[in-house]
């Protein structure tokens, strides 16, 4: 089955109604590596650690009214198999609590036939808002990269241009050590893909072992901004957008460099690869 234009264009994503709590915001908090300092006071309301006081780290938007892998559909007409994550990002409207119920509501926002043996992209948002006021909490957005489905007839373009870093040195760099069971824990949030936790499945798919979430690598990153962009305090992060370019292995350094202007990107010490690439922050004015 080949991807419809239209009909993928106006494919109905269920919505999806959640309650989480402070359990929920620290274990999100624990698997993108807050916390490892648990003398460091700044982390620990971010990982459930005072009575006091909860947090929920922003990037936790990405996981909350999570569809579910919905692209696997044979109705979608997707080759389930070929598609790689590329970019991701976040904007955060009101400050996430650390205890709600919300509704999530995905839709796709743009298809783009890059032709036959070239493969699609295909542009989605997902709305968080609170489902009893109705206030717009957050905005989600990503591409993904159909590696099998280009040639369908449809437009071939425009695509989205990456911002582009600075060519000067980082004004501040965060190192954030993963830990070789993170992908473990971070799969609790509501992505299961077994490309990350069966050594079985990593190995067929090409990877000597599993490889840590996409959106792990990019929760280090947020947790990185937040530290140094707004010195831990959640109510300044606005947003955040960045390209994958590498996959990490579970136990390898990340280093995040920063640039004063808000771009960024991410490393991978060990094998000096960059992980994520063309970053942009953006701080939020509080109201």
């Amino acid at each position: 089955m080949s991807i419809d234009y239209e009909h993928l264009m106006n494919f109905d994503i269920p919505e999806v109604r959640q309650s989480y709590g402070v359990e929920e915001v620290a274990r999100f908090g624990l698997s993108v590596g807050m916390g490892q300092d648990p003398m460091d006071m700044r982390q620990l309301p971010y990982v459930g650690a005072l009575d006091d006081d909860a947090l929920a780290m922003p990037a936790i938007v990405n996981v909350l009214g999570h569809p579910g892998f919905w692209l696997g559909y044979p109705e979608t007409g997707v080759n389930a198999l070929k598609l790689v994550h590329g970019e991701q990002g976040i904007t955060i409207h009101k400050p996430i609590s650390a205890k709600d119920t919300i509704v999530g509501k995905t839709r796709v926002t743009g298809l783009v036939d890059k032709g036959e043996g070239r493969g699609a992209l295909l542009y989605y948002e997902k709305e968080i808002r609170g489902a009893d006021s109705g206030e717009h909490l957050a905005t989600c957005r990503g591409t993904t990269f159909l590696r099998g489905d280009g040639g369908f007839g449809g437009p071939d373009g425009p695509v989205k241009q990456p911002h582009k870093l600075p060519k000067t040195e980082p004004d501040h760099v965060f190192y954030t050590p993963t830990r070789p069971e993170q992908a473990l824990y971070y799969r609790w949030n509501a992505d299961p893909n077994p490309l990350h936790v069966d050594p079985r499945v990593a190995e067929k798919a090409g990877f000597e072992r599993p490889i840590l979430h996409g959106l792990c690598t990019f929760g280090c990153a947020a947790h990185a901004l937040l530290a140094v962009m707004c010195e831990y305090d959640a109510v300044l992060f606005g947003s955040m957008d960045a390209r994958f370019t590498a996959f990490v292995y579970p136990g390898e350094t990340l280093r995040t460099e920063i640039w004063n202007d808000g771009g960024f990107r991410t490393l991978i010490v060990e094998r000096d690869k960059v992980a994520i690439d063309n970053g942009l922050f953006k701080r939020r004015s509080p109201s």
